[in-house]
């Protein structure tokens, strides 16, 4: 790593449900965290030999094609104001077409949101951030996203992603003209010359964030694991060639492949709020400084004083997908500290990521996990202890980044092939399994309250 950088993106939230992002601020905040990056790496912009994107998959943008001009914000991937019409649609059939669930998570209702409230349809370009980006580095000259993207939009079904389309079925499904949308592209590969801080440089790697992430565990094939840790959280399994409709609560998602391979998926399960919960306590309840202090918080009490916390503060993704739950907190007494409901917060992160692999139909031997909260060692050595297998956490905690270089390195073919990963600390399961399922049932009972209130 030579450098990097970073800039913070608003959040906007004009509704309850509603979640909203500037695409101009997306774009600026991308200059500036690039600018800062070559800046720390002392390497100017003209010496860079290729641009990775990792990007926010299902967030939805609509723009002006001839200007580049957005007509509305961007609505962001946890935005609920489509949840009623998600439950007009055929949900089995667009299960089996797409592998994904009728919900508000995905572009295809925010995209008929949009346009039943903007004029001039065959003027406008659709797409997701890696599109929006492209658009801006090109000058608006290229329109295209990856199979990674396209498959979280609910208009590209299994079968058409193999040939690089959309499917005709869903773009009538919901009324989404042809020339609105991108070519889609494999992730690894040239897909344009952009200018970025007055440099001409190669666009050699798109994938959507968590896909990036599954490519620097260089899990590339068949049985790789990886759960991410973010504001929410996702937990990846590939899949090789399989694209059979997935078990139940879980979706099934194009994967990144290296160049030459035929197309990959993976089974997924997204859940909606981890370190969004940590965000809130301190945020919203003033109860942490930081929330990095929630690491000692947590560990400063023996347990959690019978506190549970179900963070379903914009619905349960998966594998319950239940859009109408909502957050709870169960156990309070009047010897209830905020100590306690810190560890509750870190002990849930855990928890939802175990139900998503109790879901899996995979053996998973060893967990590999990235994001900001793995260096919370409290969270990690939890969720070994449910686990009960050991978790190893990445060297490089933006896994998402580094997966983006590391497709542009071999789509722009300066890399041969993906090098090894460093292997980074390791933490290994310490509790039996009578006290597992101790844990695990009291969880159950706090989920049952959130789903059915």
């Amino acid at each position: 790593m030579r450098g990097r950088g970073y800039a913070e993106l608003r959040q906007h939230y004009p509704q309850p449900g509603w979640v909203e992002h500037d695409p101009d601020e997306i774009w600026a905040g991308v200059l500036a965290a690039a600018e800062a990056a070559l800046r720390a790496a002392k390497v100017r912009p003209r010496e860079l030999r290729a641009i990775g994107i990792a990007n926010q998959r299902e967030t939805t943008l609509l723009w002006e094609r001839r200007s580049g001009r957005p007509v509305a914000p961007a609505i962001v991937w946890q935005d609920r104001r489509t949840a009623e019409r998600c439950r007009e649609l055929p949900a089995a059939r667009l299960r089996g077409l797409t592998g994904l669930l009728a919900d508000p998570y995905f572009s295809a209702t925010k995209l008929e949101w949009l346009l039943a409230r903007v004029e001039g349809k065959e003027s406008l370009a659709f797409g997701t951030v890696d599109s929006w980006l492209v658009g801006r580095l090109t000058d608006g000259r290229v329109h295209v996203t990856d199979e990674t993207n396209a498959s979280r939009t609910l208009l590209a079904s299994l079968d058409s992603l193999a040939s690089l389309d959309w499917d005709d079925e869903l773009l009538d499904l919901f009324g989404i003209p042809r020339e609105l949308l991108p070519e889609i592209r494999p992730s690894c590969g040239v897909v344009a010359e952009g200018e970025l801080l007055g440099a001409t440089i190669p666009i050699a790697g798109l994938a959507g964030d968590q896909q990036a992430a599954l490519a620097a565990h260089r899990c590339f094939e068949a049985g790789g694991v990886k759960a991410t840790y973010g504001t929410g959280s996702f937990v990846l399994a590939h899949s090789g060639a399989d694209a059979s409709p997935p078990p139940h609560g879980l979706v099934r998602t194009a994967a990144a492949r290296l160049p030459g391979q035929p197309p990959q998926y993976a089974l997924e399960g997204s859940i909606f709020v981890t370190g969004a919960a940590i965000q809130w306590l301190r945020d919203g309840l003033g109860l942490l400084d930081e929330a990095s202090e929630s690491e000692a918080l947590a560990a400063s009490v023996d347990d959690n004083g019978g506190v549970h916390f179900v963070p379903a503060l914009t619905g349960l993704g998966s594998p319950h997908w239940a859009p109408e739950a909502r957050g709870v907190i169960t156990g309070l007494t009047r010897g209830t500290r905020r100590e306690h409901l810190v560890r509750a917060a870190l002990e849930a992160i855990a928890h939802q990521t175990q139900d998503v692999l109790e879901a899996m139909p995979v053996d998973v031997a060893v967990l590999r996990v990235d994001g900001g909260a793995t260096a919370n060692r409290f969270l990690m050595q939890f969720q070994a202890d449910l686990l009960g297998i050991p978790v190893e956490v990445a060297t490089e905690p933006e896994q998402t980044a580094l997966g983006a270089a590391l497709l542009a390195g071999l789509g722009g073919g300066i890399l041969a092939s993906p090098p090894s990963a460093a292997e980074g600390s390791r933490y290994e399961p310490r509790l039996s399994p009578v006290e597992v399922e101790h844990l695990r049932s009291n969880w159950r009972r706090a989920l049952d309250r959130a789903i059915y209130p």
